[in-house]
């Protein structure tokens, strides 16, 4: 049938999840780093996603698209009520992580761990582009959870780096810009960025792929992904 029904700009969509988390019906997910329309029949055409979106990257179409079933969307909430909040985005899942090495209380186990952090600030919106401490820097791009997920972030990641840490979830604006600024106009010698597993930390890996095509620059870059409990789930 021919009805009104959401579209997703995936050029303007930085992976925040915003609107995945503003529809209630869960007929947007995350993939790839980019926020999908899952199912036609699960959007009810009434656009609670298009305010959450900071980029402005959803409108409404009119196309040729299934009926919106309301029977259906009942029963995939209900399917996932299980385990996955409605919104269906990991990355707000509360769960506890349970640590079976953790040493006994005493002095004699305190270690007192130096901080590699070589500039300030850190914050990606607050960092100026033109800074001194980016000529010739490793950059490292970082997902704000990183440094409380990974234990030794600061001796394996921030040492030896100019580190930049941000949230698209959070923050709600497109890093891109600002990246590609910092790199286009410094002598950026490499490109590392640090994110968490759950699907809205792809807004910031793509943030930085999109820098690095509009710098116009070819740099030698990597991506690592971190789990929630901590461990390196990919380098590449």
């Amino acid at each position: 049938m021919l009805r009104k029904i959401i579209h997703i700009d995936e050029d303007k969509c930085n992976g925040c999840g915003a609107c995945a988390n503003a529809c209630h019906e869960g007929a947007i997910g995350m993939v790839d780093g980019k926020a999908k329309l899952l199912r036609d029949d699960f959007c009810d055409g009434l656009g609670d996603c298009l305010p959450a979106c900071p980029t402005g990257a959803i409108t409404f179409v009119e196309r040729e698209a299934a009926e919106y079933n309301e029977a259906a969307v009942k029963a995939s909430k209900a399917e996932k009520s299980g385990g996955t909040l409605p919104c269906g985005c990991p990355g707000t899942h509360s769960k506890r992580i349970e640590r079976h090495d953790r040493p006994e209380c005493g002095e004699e186990n305190h270690v007192h761990a130096r901080s590699m952090l070589s500039q300030w600030p850190v914050q990606i919106k607050l960092v100026p582009v033109n800074a001194p401490y980016f000529d010739g820097a490793r950059l490292l791009v970082a997902a704000d959870c990183t440094a409380y997920a990974y234990g030794a972030f600061h001796e394996d990641f921030i040492k030896n780096h100019i580190t930049l840490v941000g949230c698209p979830k959070l923050d709600s604006v497109d890093y891109s810009e600002k990246l590609t600024e910092i790199i286009r106009t410094n002598d950026i010698k490499s490109v590392t960025v640090v994110r968490m597993e759950v699907p809205c930390c792809g807004g910031l890996e793509n943030a930085v792929k999109k820098a690095l095509q509009s710098s116009g620059k070819f740099i030698p870059w990597r991506v690592v992904t971190l789990s929630i409990d901590g461990k390196i789930q990919s380098d590449c």
